[in-house]
């Protein structure tokens, strides 16, 4: 092993360029073209490639085998698994360049496991999971985890399962958090005789807020996601009234996840929490009430952002 003034290079190792952060360790046989920028404290392990347009941020572990192409761009303290394959071109020809190559976009504390393939343009969010052996041809929300060809999201990292529901009653149950501005959980109140089963729910009272304005969504895919936004002001009060899906909730500081497979249960968000719906069985139909009526400016779509909003770290 030889060693330059600010990181370590193994003797067959290949390094044009000049821009590699203290700390960082090339290894074996690894190659590394004069465009490419890397950050401190990175592992590149053996028989890594990194072409020119290529900017790789701190404490990034690159494992054996992985090519990284032009074009992408990889946040801090990712991990990427022994042979992941990103590509950069939809539709690649022998012996034709494109001028510019779409951006791949790998943001911080994300992990993409052995033998993962990445499509070109995507983005994986912070602190995703991609599985070994995914095929990832969608954008990954924040901490999500995918699995699959094509890759499919299978769960939510850190995300709190709800605890158990009770039997349907006839009874209101208390909500499981009763934190000022926390998400809720009601188990609305159920009658049974013979001619079938009925719920109801009484505005600013089983529903705490007054209602404004309803939307229905079905018919989703049972790979497609729903939400992944936050309200500044708004409320919102989720039921599945046919079907099952599952809610992922972040005010912040924790992720809970919760399952609405009944029409007399259901889940009030209130505003600045961000949410996410997901695992829809074909026959689903989330009805959601809202405080108010439609205001794209009360969206907040970018997670970062959110982050900023809430006191958090972007």
């Amino acid at each position: 092993m030889t060693a330059s003034t600010v990181y370590f290079k193994h003797d067959t190792a290949i390094v044009e360029c000049g821009q590699i952060g203290t700390g960082t360790r090339v290894w074996a046989f690894a190659h590394i073209l004069p465009g490419a920028k890397i950050g401190a404290d990175c592992n590149i392990c053996d028989h890594a490639f990194i072409e020119n347009d290529v900017v790789i941020g701190d404490r990034v572990t690159i494992k054996c085998g992985v090519q990284i192409w032009d074009g992408i761009r990889i946040e801090d303290d990712v991990f990427i698994g022994p042979n992941a394959t990103f590509t950069n071109d939809p539709f690649p020809r022998s012996k034709q360049y494109r001028a510019e190559y779409p951006r791949t976009l790998v943001r911080r504390w994300a992990s993409i496991g052995a033998n993962a393939t990445i499509l070109p343009g995507i983005t994986i969010g912070e602190r995703a999971m991609v599985g070994a052996g995914a095929v990832v041809t969608h954008n990954v929300p924040p901490h999500a985890k995918v699995l699959g060809n094509p890759a499919r999201i299978v769960g939510y990292a850190d995300a709190k399962p709800e605890h158990p529901a009770p039997p349907l009653t006839s009874k209101t149950e208390p909500a499981e958090d009763t934190r000022a501005g926390a998400v809720t959980v009601h188990h609305m109140p159920v009658f049974e005789d013979l001619r079938g089963m009925l719920s109801f729910g009484e505005i600013e009272r089983d529903v705490p807020f007054e209602v404004k304005r309803y939307f229905l969504v079905f018919d989703v895919a049972s790979e497609e996601i729903r939400g992944e936004h936050a309200h500044r002001c708004l409320h919102q009060f989720l039921i599945c009234v046919a079907g099952r899906c599952h809610v992922v909730t972040d005010d912040g500081i924790e992720r809970r996840e919760f399952i609405l497979d009944s029409p007399a249960k259901g889940v009030h968000i209130p505003p600045m929490v961000w949410a996410t719906q997901y695992k829809f069985t074909r026959d689903a139909i989330l009805l959601v009430l809202a405080s108010d009526f439609y205001d794209a400016t009360d969206y907040i779509r970018d997670y970062g952002e959110f982050r900023v909003l809430r006191g958090r770290q972007p």
